[in-house]
């Protein structure tokens, strides 16, 4: 594989090269199972000792080609593929936090992120701090404990859609010697690759941009294999594992020790692991990515505009606008554009919003967001219902928010749309 192709040739060309007379696309291997020819290949699989594939809820040819494929346009040196993006986020943080441990995490988080993390993770002995990521560095290492693992944050948060400032997260998390963890879903790496930002671990859900057609569930992890675990805070990845024979993680995969133990251990025992038919659509998304986004950042700058300087709209927030809040950082970390994605309100507040949605046509009320196809959603009624009102403020979830995913449609029929709703209030 040619690790100097650009992401473009990566996306389409990444991951899967047939030999002679195989098939040019990457197959689906819809198989549980594997043979073998002796005991003896099989216990060395078992052993992590030789590669292959013992079983696919641990490993499988077709999610195996997506996995290399996404590492490669991300900068790592290795990925795990999950059943969704709340699968890796579970498994990323699982990986290395465990009972009596602390997490300390950005507040501007998907509202599913933020139930896993304060809600799930807190019963399994695992607290979690949720910060403002605006703070000043100073303040945010005033919430850092001894038994903090690691930094978790979204590149851009969902659906607030501030611009995380890497800089300041990467220099609070390497100078107490923490991972820093960050969700790159909504950018892909088409508009932000964050290791070259300093990020340790990359999380997706692949659900979003990447299938790009909501027609699959799933989810990635990828490690930058530069994180030092060896530090004296990761004594789970320098001491023996009992469960693979006394193996040790960081002596015998070396850089590959994190996203190895997120796999073989994390991945084997959970379970949530991705259908290798959801990995062939998911990789079938990521060959046109780059266009796609290229086509979604153009549609929502425009449309943000538009909605500006609409004399019924509140408020706009979109990074690619001079007037967001972190509109210098999209600049600086995203300076290809700023995804699909924006949010407004409307004149009224949150019964004014809410009988917009209900008088579009095109545009559709859905449970989702970044595809083709151009959706709204209320995130206070929905997907941050489980919050409380302050939680949601916290997460910058006002009553009146609408979160608006700009599909690849002309821009003239979306806005038309958006024109015809608003004429109704």
């Amino acid at each position: 594989m040619d690790k100097k192709w650009k992401i473009e040739t990566a996306a389409v060309q990444g991951g899967y090269t047939p030999g002679n007379s195989e098939p040019r696309i990457l197959p689906i291997y819809q198989s549980t199972t594997y043979k073998y020819n002796t005991c003896e290949e099989v216990a060395k699989l078992f052993d992590l000792q030789a590669p292959g594939h013992m079983y696919t809820r641990i490993s499988n040819p077709t999610l195996e080609a997506l996995e290399k494929k996404v590492a490669m346009m991300e900068g790592g040196i290795g990925a795990v593929a999950t059943s969704s993006g709340q699968a890796a986020t579970m498994i990323s943080v699982m990986t290395i936090c465990t009972v009596g441990e602390h997490l300390l995490a950005s507040s501007t988080l998907y509202g599913g992120s933020f139930s896993l993390l304060k809600t799930t993770l807190s019963k399994m002995g695992i607290e979690v701090t949720f910060v403002d990521p605006e703070l000043s560095l100073e303040e945010l290492q005033s919430y850092i404990k001894p038994n903090t693992k690691a930094v978790f944050a979204e590149t851009i948060g969902n659906p607030v859609l501030n611009i995380l400032d890497f800089n300041k997260f990467e220099t609070l998390a390497h100078s107490n010697n923490l991972p820093l963890i960050v969700d790159n879903t909504f950018p892909t790496p088409i508009l932000c690759r964050p290791i070259e930002h300093g990020a340790d671990i990359v999380i997706h859900s692949c659900t979003k941009y990447m299938d790009g057609h909501a027609t699959s569930v799933g989810g990635m992890i990828v490690d930058s294999g530069r994180f030092n675990w060896e530090n004296g805070k990761f004594p789970e990845m320098t001491t023996p594992d009992e469960s693979y024979h006394g193996v040790v993680y960081v002596r015998d995969f070396k850089e590959a020790a994190y996203i190895t133990k997120a796999r073989v251990q994390l991945l084997r025992d959970m379970g949530a692991t991705m259908s290798p038919f959801n990995g062939f659509l998911i990789n079938l998304g990521i060959e046109t990515l780059p266009v796609r986004m290229e086509r979604h950042c153009k549609n929502a700058l425009a449309v943000a505009q538009w909605l500006e300087n609409h004399e019924k709209i509140e408020w706009v927030t979109y990074p690619g606008l001079k007037s967001h809040p972190t509109h210098d950082l999209a600049t600086k970390y995203l300076p290809d554009g700023c995804s699909g994605v924006l949010a407004f309100g409307v004149k009224g507040g949150r019964t004014a919003s809410e009988k917009m949605i209900d008088n579009l046509n095109m545009i559709a009320l859905v449970v989702h967001v970044a595809d083709t196809r151009s959706c709204v959603l209320h995130p206070a009624s929905t997907t941050h219902r489980q919050l409380s009102e302050e939680e949601q403020i916290a997460s910058g979830v006002k009553p009146d928010l609408i979160r608006f995913s700009v599909g690849l449609e002309n821009i003239e029929d979306i806005i038309d749309d958006l024109k015809g709703a608003l004429d109704k209030i």
